[in-house]
């Protein structure tokens, strides 16, 4: 049986306690205890909402239900962001990651630099600055050539040549906010995202650019089959805000 995380407690150091919850199936995130048994059930949906983490923590981060298993020889993610945190303080923008690897995480880097990692070292990309103004973000990435890329504002970087022939291991935990550096543990707050993160979509394919293009203008795309930030099962954890995106 597949060991999921214990969620609905409380954070204690680096480990998470339960409070009044018990483990439960795949892909459910909150437990309601009544009087006969427990009930789980996820709050799902976050259109026309933005997630607002307003403190620098070790403990706030949004724990994300992919809506198939994640494993993977090509994606498309995309998100919309905005921070006010100085270029030179390193911030974590997706982590996804099974017990023994960080399968796929996307970072802003101490100099600046956008960077993507799979399960090693990672590649660096030069973009425009994230600012206190969102910005539009895509990556793409398929096995089969290794062909990477960003897109910012719906333009596309250069390409780079990353892993041809790796494939992203399912069974892991996709987190915003925090970057674990084990499974649901060893977070630090030097590393956390601060600022506002809405519009996160995910597809087992690359986009085509008159999709990115498409969605970077708000335009009607095929919804993400991993991903869909209308239909996002979610667990809120610690200091994370939903609010009305106006």
């Amino acid at each position: 049986m597949t060991s999921w995380p214990v969620l609905g407690g409380k954070r204690t150091g680096n480990n998470l306690t339960t409070s009044k919850c018990f483990r439960c199936i795949p892909y459910v995130v909150y437990c309601l205890i009544n009087s006969i048994f427990p009930v789980c059930v996820a709050p799902v949906g976050l259109s026309d909402k933005v997630l607002v983490f307003p403190y620098e923590t070790d403990f706030s981060f949004v724990a994300l239900i992919p809506q198939k298993e994640m494993g993977l020889r090509a994606f498309t993610l995309c998100m919309r962001v905005a921070t006010e945190l100085p270029e030179e303080r390193q911030i974590i923008l997706f982590a996804y990651r099974t017990a023994d690897y960080d399968e796929l995480n996307v970072w802003r880097e101490q100099d600046g630099r956008i960077s993507f990692y799979m399960s090693g070292d990672g590649t660096f990309f030069h973009l425009p600055p994230l600012t206190t103004f969102r910005t539009s973000l895509c990556l793409t990435w398929e096995s089969r050539t290794g062909l990477t890329a960003f897109w910012v504002e719906g333009k596309r970087s250069t390409y780079q040549v990353y892993k041809p022939g790796h494939s992203i291991r399912p069974k892991g935990t996709v987190l915003l906010g925090q970057d674990p550096d084990k499974h649901l543990g060893g977070l630090e707050a030097v590393q956390s995202f601060v600022g506002e993160i809405t519009d996160l979509n995910m597809w087992d394919f690359v986009l085509s650019r008159s999709m990115i293009q498409a969605w970077h203008y708000g335009h009607k795309v095929p919804k993400g089959n991993i991903f869909d930030w209308g239909n996002m099962e979610y667990e809120l954890n610690g200091n994370v805000m939903v609010v009305d995106d106006d």
